[in-house]
């Protein structure tokens, strides 16, 4: 095979593993809710 056809493999192969690899790494994290105090002087 010429040298092209192999370097268009192995760059394919490379680009699939890595999508493969960030798409099992997405995972949700669930929302947390966060409360602060706030002064009545701040509303106004």
């Amino acid at each position: 095979m010429s040298r092209l056809v192999i370097s268009l493999v192995v760059i394919v192969v490379v680009v699939v593993g890595g999508m493969a690899l960030l798409g099992g790494r997405a995972t949700e994290r669930p929302t947390t809710q966060v409360e602060k105090a706030v002064s009545l002087a701040n509303l106004q």
